[in-house]
């Protein structure tokens, strides 16, 4: 076999090759020739090839031109081949010309070079004719990758309140490109998210860019990182999240949550044994809540102490000695809480002091009782004696406490109440139960001790529902069907539990309106077929049934009172009569308003009738007094010639003005023994006796004297016999009976109850006279 001569690649024909490659690549369409490239013989080798390079992600059509390998022995008898883990996969040989050919696109960060192996045989034996020679394939690297972080999200944390330039945290990102080229893998970084709380260094390390970061303000920060190459690369992976947590540090005093504590204490409470705790608030973290408490000015600072709970950071206190509220009925002192480790670099305006007051009582009773409902037993409070007598106790309601006076106590101390309560009313009924201390006769010694008792009305349904608040909806003359006019709410004067559901109806289906109920406690009145005649009625009253769901439920009804306007072409009210303002009159109001209306009414036609009598009897000649002393003077003595001497009239002023008015008898009163009056008998002219009027007054005095139930004198049945021989008959008005007169005695019913009976003597309507 012919010896092989290899061409060995000295530095010269190395960097030749690299020119020849380069060439190829340029234009690679073109076929090297075996003059094209530089061969230098050797006797010692025959084989003749370069040093191979291609470029990473070529743009032109496959395959590409890589080099060429080339033996010294006569081409006519060779064949070239390939050998390798790529060979026939990823690189090619042309087995006449030994030119080799990529198949694929090249990646340099997947695989950066390829070692092949290069063999030159007989084409009919396929015997070596040269020996195998071993080479490689770099891949050029072309600036194709942005940066990429290490990870997607960071976490890192700062003390809060750090100096401006504090390193936070450390972020990278890798370009693949091949570092050794220039810029090929360059990182810039800059932050798009939260520049104005941090910034980032060109080492990619992120500083603090705020003095006042306050963790109890803000814990927590997003900052956006943002790295590209410096060829100016980029893209959606060239991104990561910082989330930057602040640390706590002591920075905050404690805060009590109220300014006032009061704990209900027995006398008999052990000493050393936790009575209350008293609350702060430290927005600082737990392993930063250092807080202590202490007396102001020490009062009672020999009765109690307060310890620090470490766990809860609360102040406890406990009695270091017996209670007395026999001496001391309410101790009262003031404590204040502060941190005494906190870190002054970071104080701030608020107080280093925080002061709270504390009251220590005797306990109080809290008992509940139902609306609408008398209890025979509230509750009962309980008093002893603690000195060895054991005397008994009476207790009693301290007045001012319950001025209603709606509860009472037993002996027992057991409470109950009078009178049914109203939650609506009076939630609450705070009193003050007094305990005295009573010897064996039940005389007070003088002690007493007191104690709140807290009722707590409970609330029944006894209230139906009603409007939200007053609505005054208006609706367009001409408002099309299914129109919106309001919306309506109810409300309950009960305690309204959270699953409260009203429900709406109309009384009434018969109306232009019409109710849809939204299910979430408001309803919609709408217009129900369109169109209103403002002629006909300008206001509609619409009333609303609401229903709650409470046990029992009720229901009430409230009105809506809906407006007709006069609407220009926007819908816009243009006129619009006001309903009348609706008070909410009950029907006794009413009743009572009509009556003083008619009494009014009544009042001022008598007045006027009155007037009217006046100018009648003024027409006539005679003036009232005189009608009046015409009526209520009949008791003047003459008349006629016989009535000068049958009687005295001194017999009847005596009997009238001495004695004692029996009582007037009843209208209808028509007693028998005077509608048979008959006159006595006549005496013999010569017998001494006295006058025939004045025995019969004489007689009818004693009737009327032993007989209660008799009339009074001046009646008709008495002065219709007088003057009974006088040709002028009797001089009383009493009895005359003269239509003709066209007096009217109607006034006289104005003149009260004492001429009653004239009145009605001298009415109008001689038919209704009393018959006698």
């Amino acid at each position: 076999m012919q010896a092989l001569v290899m061409l060995l690649a000295t530095g010269a024909t190395y960097y030749l090759g690299l020119l020849a490659a380069a060439a190829a690549a340029v234009n690679p369409g073109r076929p090297n020739t075996p003059g094209s490239l530089p061969a230098h013989r050797r006797q010692k080798r025959d084989w003749i090839w370069n040093q191979m390079h291609i470029d990473e992600e070529r743009n032109d059509s496959l395959p590409h031109y890589v080099g060429k390998i080339k033996s010294s022995v006569d081409p006519k008898k060779t064949e070239y081949q390939l050998r390798g883990e790529s060979a026939g996969k990823v690189f090619r040989v042309d087995k006449n010309t030994g030119d080799v050919y990529a198949l694929e696109r090249l990646d340099r960060e997947k695989i950066s070079e390829y070692h092949l192996t290069a063999l030159v045989v007989d084409k009919d034996s396929k015997k070596n004719l040269e020996s195998p020679s071993s080479f490689t394939i770099k891949v050029h690297d072309v600036n194709d990758n942005w940066p990429v972080f290490t990870h997607r999200v960071f976490n890192a944390s700062v003390p809060e309140m750090s100096g401006i330039g504090t390193s936070v945290i450390q972020v990278t990102a890798m370009d693949a490109d091949d570092p050794t080229v220039a810029d090929h893998a360059s990182v810039v970084y800059q932050l798009t998210k939260g520049k104005e709380n941090f910034d980032i260094r060109g080492s990619g390390l992120i500083v603090t860019m705020n003095k006042h970061l306050d963790r109890e303000t803000q814990d927590k920060y997003e900052v956006v990182v943002e790295a590209k190459d410096a060829q100016g690369r980029r893209g959606e992976s060239g991104t990561a999240t910082v989330f930057i947590t602040l640390q706590d540090v002591n920075d905050n005093f404690p805060i009590f949550t109220q300014n006032r504590y009061t704990f209900s204490v027995p006398e008999d409470i052990r000493v050393g044994s936790p009575l209350g705790s008293l609350f702060v608030e430290d927005p600082d973290e737990p392993q930063n809540r250092k807080t202590k408490y202490s007396f102001v000015q020490g009062e009672y600072r020999d009765t109690f102490t307060i310890d620090t709970d470490p766990s809860h950071n609360e102040g406890i206190i406990k009695p270091i000695k017996p209670l007395d509220y026999e001496r001391i009925r309410q101790y009262s002192f003031t404590i204040e809480a502060t941190d005494p480790t906190i870190d002054l670099r970071y104080l701030g305006s608020t107080s280093p002091k925080n002061i709270a007051r504390v009251i220590i009582n005797q306990p109080f009773y809290h008992f509940q009782l139902q609306e609408n409902q008398k209890k025979p037993l509230i509750g009962s409070v309980l008093a002893k004696d603690p000195d060895a007598a054991q005397r008994d106790i009476r207790y009693s309601i301290r007045r001012t406490s319950d001025k209603g006076q709606f509860f009472g106590i037993t002996k027992k101390g057991g409470i109950y109440n009078d009178k049914e309560l109203d939650r609506e009313v009076y939630p609450w009924y705070n009193l003050t139960v007094e305990a005295k201390e009573v010897d064996l006769s039940g005389t007070p010694t003088g002690k007493e001790s007191i104690v709140q008792v807290h009722i707590e009305v409970m609330d029944e349904n006894d209230n139906a529902p009603e409007f939200a608040k007053p609505y005054e909806p208006k609706v367009c003359e001409n408002a099309p069907q299914g129109k919106l006019v309001v919306q309506i709410s109810a409300t309950d004067k009960d305690i309204t539990p959270r699953d409260v559901k009203f429900k709406f109806s109309l009384s009434t289906e018969d109306s232009n309106f019409t109710l849809i109920d939204n299910h979430d406690n408001t309803a919609n009145i709408i217009v129900k077929y369109g169109y209103f005649d403002r002629e006909r009625a300008k206001v509609h009253h619409l009333p609303v049934l609401i229903s709650d769901n409470g046990r029992p439920s009720l229901t009430g009804t409230s009105t809506l009172h809906v407006t007709v306007c006069k609407c220009n072409e926007h819908g816009e009210f243009t006129l619009c009569e006001e309903a009348a303002a609706q008070v909410g009159i009950s029907i006794q109001a009413l009743v009572a308003i009509f009556l003083c209306i008619l009494t009014f009414t009544v009042i001022t036609l008598l007045i006027i009738l009155r007037r009217r009598l006046r100018k009648q009897a003024r027409a006539h000649g005679k003036s009232v007094p005189e009608i009046h002393e015409q009526l209520v003077t009949y008791d003047e003595e003459g008349g006629g010639e016989m009535d000068t001497t049958s009687y005295d009239v001194s017999v009847l002023n005596s009997a009238r003005h001495g004695g004692a008015k029996p009582p007037r008898p009843a209208l209808d009163a028509r007693p028998s023994l005077y509608a048979q009056v008959q006159k006595p008998p006549r005496q013999a002219p010569g017998a001494h006796a006295p006058g025939e009027m004045a025995a019969m007054i004489g007689v009818k005095k004693d009737e009327a004297d032993h007989d209660g139930g008799g009339p009074p004198y001046d009646t008709l049945h008495i002065y219709g016999y007088e003057g009974a021989e006088s040709i002028a008959e009797s001089l009383s008005s009493l009895g005359t009976d003269s239509s003709d007169s066209d007096i009217d005695y109607d006034f006289l019913n104005d003149w009260g109850p004492r001429f009653k009976m004239l009145a009605e003597l001298y009415g109008s309507d001689p038919q209704e006279e009393l018959v006698y």
